[in-house]
């Protein structure tokens, strides 16, 4: 038999006048909820809306609106001089529940399939969930953010917001906003003795989209990649997914070995470096071994890459010039981010490609993203351009010479005989070498103290090479933070 009207009101709908959500939509949320849980039919007739209002205890409009939103979406039907009824077209799948605890464990076999690049980005591990929102000591590749000139910043973020032309505020070049290109290659030139003009120039977010466009461009699906052993794991990551091939290639005290390269896989399509400062050993590669790997690069017909991502930060001698400026041929994508010299939040980052690969890179670029933020890289322009990024660098590079210094006397007096410091004259990280016990170990117990300690051995491709150590960074803390958390990490080895 039939529900009828007043069964139908009764039927344990309530309304709550206290909660946040208005009454019409929880009315709305209530009545579709019955008609997909087949309480309430398809072609069931709903109560008129002035007696339902009645029994609720609510407004007639309430009512209305509540239906008004289930006949939009096609739920209910209204029919002239008969009423209103639960809609006979919904179609039969939708009528079935589907909690979020259903849907996580629907078999795979009833779902779309991805594509086989989309389950090798599944596969790889996403490096990004493991960070901590809480900066810990020793977060390694962090900037002292409390020194960056956040008044400064920000007065400049409301000046170019208020002085940027209309035409800037549309679409703009996929390459970035031109001043700052142009600032970018200028400043290049002078500190790096890279060979480039602001043409070759392209704005990233970020190092790691940089990394991601470089592998779509130069490196096929089943092609061969030299990667640092050990070495960033981001780009490890982006060429599994991307379908290349990872070759390991050992890094010594003179930087990354050519010859061990050569013997793995000469005809590699790509080649990842960093040469003036390599992460996470600290090493700078040799002049006799960048001139062989831009060699290697000239004969077999391959890219390099080099990643300089913290080279400003050297603390004996003058800098390392760029392996780029030595190419001769062509060869050689440079890479630069501004999250280790002002801060990751920023999001900004650069290629200096060959003019050869422009048209290419522009075309990914535009592909994976429009744009970025106008304003942000007009302040960013301004910031270099008025002498404000010169400054915090020769700032920030006392500041973080004093800090390591720090950091290796601590070590030196609390884990002199647990530990070798890898000797390194550049960057915002320590590594170290332990005597004993595990890193992994290490790490995950250092997490609970909180302490954010780098386990060496994760960043090598091949587990059987690995070597035992930790990853200290040191410029985003003070000289209390470093000596607790020494005292802290000292107390973890010894026990």
């Amino acid at each position: 038999m039939p529900k009828t009207k007043r069964e139908f009101a009764l039927a344990g709908l309530k309304l709550d006048a206290s909660a946040k959500k208005s009454l019409y939509l929880q009315l709305y949320e209530a009545l579709r909820q019955a008609i997909l849980e087949k309480q309430l039919r398809p072609g069931e007739q709903l109560p008129p809306t002035r007696e339902l209002a009645t029994d609720l205890s609510v407004s007639r409009t309430t009512v209305l609106l509540a239906f008004d939103h289930l006949l939009s979406e096609g739920y209910i039907e209204g029919k002239s001089g008969a009423g209103t009824f639960v809609s006979e077209t919904i179609p039969e799948d939708l009528l079935e529940v589907c909690t979020d605890s259903v849907a996580k464990t629907a078999p795979f076999s009833v779902l779309p399939k991805i594509s086989g690049r989309g389950e090798r980005i599944k596969r790889v591990s996403v490096f990004t969930r493991k960070m901590r929102v809480n900066l810990q000591p020793f977060r390694p590749g962090i900037p002292a953010l409390r020194e960056f000139p956040q008044q400064l910043w920000t007065k400049l973020l409301a000046r170019e917001s208020r002085s940027i032309s209309m035409e800037t505020l549309g679409y703009g070049d996929p390459c970035g906003f031109r001043p700052l290109r142009e600032a970018i290659a200028d400043y290049l030139r002078i500190s790096r003795a890279v060979r480039c003009d602001a043409d070759q120039v392209i704005i990233t977010n970020g190092s790691q989209q940089a990394i991601d466009l470089v592998n779509r461009v130069l490196l096929d699906e089943g092609e061969a990649a030299w990667t640092e052993e050990p070495g960033y794991s981001g780009f490890k990551e982006s060429v599994a997914s991307l379908g290349g091939r990872l070759i390991p290639v050992k890094v010594d005290e003179k930087g990354l070995c050519t010859t061990t390269g050569n013997a793995a896989d000469p005809a590699a399509r790509l080649a990842y470096v960093t040469p003036s400062h390599q992460y996470p050993l600290g090493v700078t590669m040799t002049l006799s071994r960048r001139i062989q790997l831009l060699d290697w690069a000239a004969k077999s017909r391959a890219w390099i890459l080099e990643d300089d991502y913290d080279s400003e930060y050297r603390y004996t001698g003058h800098p390392i010039s760029s392996l780029q400026g030595l190419d001769r041929n062509g060869c050689v994508i440079y890479m630069g981010t501004f999250s280790k010299v002002l801060f990751p939040g920023l999001g900004l980052g650069y290629l200096v490609v060959p003019h050869s690969l422009v048209d290419a890179f522009v075309s990914a670029r535009s592909l994976s993203e429009r744009q970025g933020s106008v304003i942000t890289q007009a302040t960013l322009a301004a910031f270099i351009e008025e002498g404000h990024f010169a400054r915090h660098i020769r700032q920030m590079r006392m500041l973080y010479h004093e800090r390591r210094e720090m950091l290796l006397a601590a070590l030196d007096r609390d884990l002199g005989g647990a530990l070798s410091i890898f000797p390194t004259e550049t960057g915002l990280q320590v590594t170290a070498k332990l005597h004993r016990g595990s890193d992994l170990d290490l790490t995950e117990k250092a997490a609970k103290i909180p302490l954010d300690v780098r386990a060496l051995s994760t960043y090598y491709h091949d587990e059987k090479q690995s070597v035992n150590g930790i990853v200290l960074g040191f410029a985003a803390f003070d000289e209390t933070e470093i000596a607790n958390g020494v005292q802290s990490l000292a107390k973890l080895i010894s026990g």
